[in-house]
């Protein structure tokens, strides 16, 4: 490398912040900003292997299980809720107001008696909306009001919040009430947590965008994992032989537990060198009036002029030698951020509304057309809601390795639309008292096989764009984009559980 391009490297690095931004920021840049900067390839090679240096090492991928486990413990209320609908359904059923948990599915005829009891009050649907409309409302009140709020307020109190809840709901096991007033206070608890549950998740999105992408996907397949959690946690209850009250005690305890653990982990978090690394990016740019910024698009701005943008910090060139402007840092428009976003957060509404149509709210009534009681006892548990989470979790995890299509296709909601085939076939299988649609596909293997795809295909289309979206934006605007796809996470569950209303209403 020549003097002159030493000169200029050392210049680049000796301003301020230039260790404190991820070197992908510059090294990823394309042809026009290296001819601007004219730094050779050698001198990004060496600027590449100095920031290395810098940056520490991930001791046994510890911020990589924290970050997993919060995800499992952001998505705990929803999954163990859903999962736990024989056990709300016993429990509506006024002929046994005590519910009967461990003999779910023990035949045809009462898993029907069940099935008609708990249309009585629309449990599977009331239970879809009323996860999914807080979770829009505290999304969007969020998004404008995470600045107000510290970080580690937002994150612990939430999950404090969602312990207590779940506490209540265990402790709602033992007392035996009316089914209506069982059903309202289900229902208040269940608005409350999910409200938690919104704040907690954007605030971690946001935290996650300072982080690699594949702490975002190890936070996405723990969301995944949490549904298996609560499967499996489902399964061992029906299989312990205990009576209905001790099984039901047990399997709420089980999300208590976890949600304390999520909270330690998020204390530890802020203990780890490597975690301390990256956090401390976020504080340098509050603290800091001058920055450095090497974003291609603020480079383009810059230089054409745009007077819709407030100046930054760019590398130019002056009578052939590198100079630098640097000025205050704007605040963050969250318009200018969806626009860069759109595509990403389109995506994700159109997947979550064509999952949250269907599942659980017309999946969760399916039942098996074998004969065998020990297989029609399980069918439903495992085939719906163990496999959704399973295959959900797969392709949530294949975004660890892939992205595509990249950050700049413009057909990501076509790919997402193509999973609304999935309504009608789950729709036309084995669900009892249709009153409108023929049951067409009886055979449980139809139904384990639509699951497969919908699942993993869901998992894959909702991961997708929320690893893309960091992608297209700067790293100060990282937070608000947490937010905004949070709520738009959010807007596409709430459509999703309306939407179930209508298509049960068609069976």
């Amino acid at each position: 490398m020549g003097r002159r391009s030493w000169y200029k490297l050392s210049l680049l690095m000796s301003l301020p912040g230039f260790w404190k931004y991820p070197r992908d920021s510059l090294f990823s840049a394309p042809d026009s900003l290296r001819r601007i900067i004219d730094l050779s390839p050698e001198s990004y090679s060496t600027i590449s292997r100095m920031s290395r240096k810098d940056e520490p090492n991930d001791k046994y991928h510890m911020v990589a299980v924290i970050f997993f486990i919060l995800g499992m413990g952001t998505l705990l209320p929803w999954n163990f809720f859903i999962t736990a609908i024989p056990y709300f359904q016993f429990r509506l059923n006024p002929e046994d107001p005590a519910g009967n948990y461990s003999d779910l599915h023990v035949n045809e005829t009462s898993a029907e008696n069940i099935h008609s009891s708990g249309d009585a009050f629309n449990f599977n649907n009331w239970l879809t909306l009323l996860a999914q409309l807080p979770l829009l409302l505290c999304t969007l009140l969020n998004s404008f009001l995470y600045q107000c709020i510290p970080e580690r307020v937002r994150i612990v109190g939430s999950m404090v919040s969602i312990l207590f809840l779940f506490i209540v709901t265990a402790v709602l096991v033992t007392i035996e009430m009316s089914a209506q007033s069982f059903f309202d206070i289900t229902m208040a608890t269940v608005w409350f947590i999910n409200a938690f549950c919104a704040i907690l998740q954007g605030s971690l999105f946001g935290l996650l965008a300072l982080f690699p992408q594949k702490y975002s996907s190890m936070l996405l397949s723990g969301q995944g994992m949490a549904g298996m959690f609560a499967a499996v946690a489902m399964l061992l209850s029906m299989s312990s032989g205990a009576d209905h009250r001790t099984t039901a005690l047990g399997y709420f305890i089980t999300p208590c537990v976890g949600t304390f653990i999520s909270i330690t982990c998020y204390l530890l978090l802020y203990r780890l060198e490597f975690a301390q690394f990256y956090l401390s990016k976020s504080n340098s740019q509050v603290s800091k009036n001058y920055e450095v910024e090497t974003n291609t698009e603020l480079l383009n701005k810059e230089i054409n002029g745009d007077p819709g943008t407030e100046k930054k910090a760019v590398l130019l060139l002056k009578d052939g030698e590198a100079c630098v402007a640097v000025e205050e840092k704007q605040h963050v428009s969250i318009c200018a951020v969806l626009k860069k976003i759109w595509i990403m957060a389109l995506t994700l509404v159109i997947g979550f509304t064509v999952t949250l149509s269907v599942f659980p709210a017309i999946t969760a009534n399916v039942r098996s057309n074998t004969e065998n009681e020990s297989w029609a006892k399980f069918f439903n548990p495992v085939c719906c809601f163990l496999l959704f989470n399973i295959m959900d979790w797969v392709g949530r995890s294949i975004t660890s390795y892939t992205l595509w299509p990249g950050p700049d296709c413009k057909y990501l909601p076509l790919l997402a639309c193509c999973r609304i085939i999935f309504i009608p076939l789950f729709m036309l299988c084995n669900i009892p008292n249709h009153n409108y649609l023929t049951v067409i596909f009886s055979n449980d293997a139809w139904f384990i096989i639509f699951m497969i795809l919908f699942s993993m295909s869901s998992g894959y289309c909702i991961s997708l764009p929320m690893c893309l979206a960091p992608k297209k934006v700067l790293p100060h605007e990282s937070e608000v984009t947490g937010a905004i796809m949070t709520f738009f996470l959010a807007l596409g569950l709430s459509l999703g559980a309306g939407l179930s209303f209508l298509l049960k209403a068609l069976l």
